[in-house]
């Protein structure tokens, strides 16, 4: 069976157009000249740019990163057809195509290379980067078109995250304030859509859109998952991405809906949830938030009451885990001796109930004040002498709120 052989053509492409152009009368002795020409002044200008034009080394490189880059744009441009890469060596001068492959790299190079919000500067190719670019100017083609391929996914997330913020009321800015990352975004872009809700919420609506998922679907992960679509006018372009993005929420949609796990442990304290999806920082709304929470738990248990005797009710009743009163009856404040006396007292817990739930400006004085009576009073209280219970129900008429 006859074999066929084909020789591996390792010279640059830009060589190969060359060599073409000339053979086949596409590049004339003038546009040679004129490329001869202007080579050696594209060399200096490379070498000046990347180092110095006044060492031989760095003319060196300079020779090579020219050749490379008008190798680099001559074979990207025409997909590494000779004819149509000889013709644009003729129709253009040689240095436009060494500056068409600089501008491709530098492109590249502004390219996003994860979808970190915070991590992207969106303001093209900067000095800084120059290094990088000397490092890009010896690289071939096909290394060039695996980090475009990389980099242009990147770059596809963070504009549709972009997008479907914008949607509800976010630009990039506030995103690139965030620092989140551009999947995230787009998680919650879409659990925000399926609730027919129009604003990226904050941590307080975040929860209660949660809690709401659960309440409406349950352990039903088929019908939640249906509402988990694609927005109809998400543009085309965007489409593959976000559709990757959706079904990681599906595979998400078990644990969010799991009630047994605490929707801040989940999201905010699971390493494999911490950053996944995206709420707005909102300090004061969450501060008024737990304020109000704190508010309505202390309101409830003291029911309205601040006097000294209605407070230490409550508090003697909480260390004695007793149901929490801030009256008591005669009958009621023996049956809580007796109770004390059985179980004992707890004062600590008193205390936390305090330091969690009283208003702030007041929980230092509540403390002093409960510290002090417990101090005093829990001798009298755990008395073993006092069989009839008479000194420690004349305690708690005496101090706490006792209805006679």
């Amino acid at each position: 069976m006859p074999k066929s052989l084909s020789l591996f053509d390792a010279r640059p492409f830009f060589e190969k157009a060359l060599v073409y152009g000339v053979q086949n009368n596409i590049i004339s002795p003038q546009k040679l000249e004129a490329i001869c020409t202007d080579a050696p002044k594209g060399m200096v200008q490379i070498a000046r740019y990347f180092g110095s034009e006044f060492l031989r080394p760095e003319l060196e490189w300079a020779k090579d990163r020219m050749v490379n880059l008008v190798s680099l744009y001559l074979e990207s441009t025409t997909a590494g057809d000779l004819q149509q890469a000889a013709e644009s060596l003729r129709d253009f001068s040689f240095m436009s195509r060494s500056k068409g492959g600089s501008d491709m790299l530098k492109a590249l190079i502004a390219m996003p290379q994860n979808s970190h919000f915070g991590m992207n500067e969106r303001s093209g190719f900067t000095d800084d980067q120059i290094p990088l670019l000397a490092k890009w100017t010896l690289r071939s083609l096909p290394d060039y078109q695996t980090e475009l391929a990389k980099r242009s996914q990147v770059a596809q997330v963070i504009d549709a995250a972009i997008w479907m913020a914008d949607q509800l009321g976010l630009d990039a800015g506030d995103l690139e304030e965030a620092g989140k990352d551009a999947e995230a975004v787009i998680r919650t872009a879409l659990l925000v859509f399926s609730m027919k809700r129009t604003e990226v919420p904050d941590w307080i609506a975040f929860e209660k859109m949660i809690l709401t998922l659960r309440k409406k679907y349950g352990a039903s992960i088929t019908a939640a998952a249906t509402t988990v679509t694609i927005p109809k006018d998400l543009p085309p372009q965007f489409r593959a991405v976000v559709e990757l993005v959706r079904q990681s929420v599906l595979s998400d949609l078990p644990r969010i809906l799991d009630t047994s796990l605490k929707t801040r442990k989940l999201f905010d304290q699971t390493p494999a949830f911490m950053g996944r999806y995206f709420w707005q920082e909102d300090g004061l709304n969450e501060v008024d938030h737990f304020d109000r929470a704190i508010s309505e738990k202390w309101t409830k248990a003291t029911g309205g009451h601040s006097d000294e005797g209605a407070l230490l009710t409550l508090f003697l009743c909480l260390a004695a885990t007793a149901t929490p009163k801030t009256l008591l009856t005669e009958k009621g404040s023996a049956t809580l001796v007796r109770k004390i006396r059985k179980d004992g007292l707890k004062p600590e817990v008193a205390t936390e109930f305090i330091m969690a739930h009283a208003p702030e400006q007041h929980q230092g004085d509540y403390t002093r004040m409960w510290m002090e009576f417990i101090e005093e009073a829990q001798s009298t209280l755990l008395s073993d002498h006092d069989y009839a219970l008479n000194d420690a129900v004349a305690l708690l008429r005496r101090e706490c709120n006792v209805k006679q």
